[in-house]
């Protein structure tokens, strides 16, 4: 684990973290925390990838944001500095390893360590600018715009497809999923996306650029 670490880390913080943390492995699907759930200790994803998404009273879901290897997860830093329940869910969407440290050990470096005080702090700050930025597209922008956007960000220039569900892309954008179907099928009916089973394949990516830059 300390090979992982000192690829993120400075090498006196990652033998610190090292030395404190335990490793842990989740096969993609894996629920890590729900909300309501109490939060007991700190994520350091060395692999993988974590969906964080939260769910409105009508039912739908929204992807708050996804931790990567190096991220830190900020709900769950808000969480232990507050001494609160989770408010949100968050779920291996890739198989994930990663070292966790229990609040007391969280609680104990954040006084310690100023190199692992800023990186917490460092990620705080960036996260929450990048979900007041999320907010305004979701309040403000159209989702026909929203969606020309996320597919143009799916799909590999060379295969041209997206490999997500309607829901998939719903969840993604905090839309309903009826909504994103219908945008999808006026994108196929104007030749610029072709629908199939799970899979969306772009015909036009010009098009959807240019309707993803207004």
């Amino acid at each position: 684990m300390i090979h992982a670490l000192q690829g993120f880390f400075d090498a006196e913080l990652a033998q610190t973290l090292a030395d404190a943390a335990q490793p842990v492995s989740a096969p993609a699907g894996t629920q890590l925390f729900a909300p309501g759930s109490p939060c007991r200790q700190f994520l350091l994803l060395l692999d993988g990838v974590v969906r964080v998404q939260a769910l409105s009273k009508n039912g739908r879901e929204i992807v708050l944001y996804r931790i990567y290897p190096g991220d830190s997860c900020v709900v769950t830093a808000s969480c232990l500095l507050g001494s609160i329940a989770y408010p949100a869910s968050g779920v291996a969407e890739t198989p994930i390893q990663g070292a966790i440290l229990p609040t007391p050990i969280f609680e104990r470096l954040l006084g310690e360590s100023p190199a692992f005080r800023s990186f917490v702090f460092s990620a705080y700050a960036a996260r929450l600018t990048d979900l007041v930025a999320r907010i305004e597209e979701v309040a403000l922008e159209r989702i026909d715009i929203r969606l020309a956007r996320l597919l143009l960000q799916l799909a590999p220039p060379l295969t041209n497809t997206v490999e997500r569900t309607h829901q998939d892309l719903a969840t993604d954008l905090g839309s309903a999923r009826e909504v994103v179907s219908r945008q999808l099928k006026t994108f196929e009916q104007s030749g610029w996306v072709e629908l199939q089973r799970r899979h969306i394949h772009l015909l036009d990516r010009h098009a959807l650029k240019t309707l993803s830059a207004n």
